[in-house]
């Protein structure tokens, strides 16, 4: 297995189409859902919705076979630190609407919105599985609840499956599935929800000569 991860696969972590332009498509539709399946949809919504910080330890497998571990941090809504273990030299800050992509090995910072992002699902202030992301599979396995997400604007974008736990409901692991059909899976191996982050996690400090900090 691969231990160097490629810069769109960092960047699939929060599911970022950076690559690909918005275009209109055809409008997906959602999955059929009987009524244990809305039931489980809400109480999806509910648990998510109640997240307010995250911090877990990550494995992250991509499709051509490249593995990375590292640590997140989440503060909803909108703030996310990521940091990847050596030998990958990436850190990832999103604040303030923003995020930022920085690889140590070239020097170079890339900055995108979250709105460009199905980071959504985790950062914004409401998560919702209908209006403008469709809810376009629901599998329930053993002890597993499987949730298939596009955006209803955009679905040529690609597509966010978010795996819980069920009974009690926890977030453990998405697959994100990119417009080029790649797909990167993140598994979280010791989530701890509901801590105080320290909120210096969420200031971007670009960390090359003469460059200044973003708050959180």
């Amino acid at each position: 297995m691969k231990n160097r991860i490629s810069r769109r696969s960092a960047l699939a972590l929060l599911g970022a189409s950076l690559w690909v332009p918005r275009s209109r498509a055809a409008t997906p539709q959602p999955a059929p859902l009987s009524a244990q399946d809305n039931a489980d949809v809400q109480r999806i919504e509910t648990y998510m919705n109640g997240i307010t910080t995250l911090q877990s330890r990550f494995e992250q497998v991509s499709g051509d076979g490249g593995v990375a571990r590292g640590t997140i941090w989440v503060e909803r809504p909108g703030r996310m630190r990521i940091v990847y273990d050596p030998p990958v030299p990436i850190l990832i800050v999103a604040t303030q609407g923003q995020v930022y992509y920085y690889d140590n090995s070239l020097q170079q910072v890339t900055r995108t919105t979250v709105d460009d992002t199905p980071a959504w699902f985790l950062l914004r202030p409401k998560i919702s599985l209908g209006g403008d992301v469709t809810l376009v599979r629901f599998a329930r396995e053993a002890a597993v609840l499987r949730a298939t997400l596009v955006e209803t604007a955009h679905p040529d974008l690609g597509q966010v499956t978010v795996a819980l736990s069920d009974t009690p409901l926890a977030l453990r692991q998405w697959t994100v599935l990119d417009a080029q059909r790649k797909t990167v899976t993140v598994t979280l191996t010791d989530p701890q929800f509901g801590g105080a982050l320290n909120p210096n996690l969420f200031y971007w400090t670009d960390p090359r000569p003469g460059a200044s900090a973003v708050p959180g």
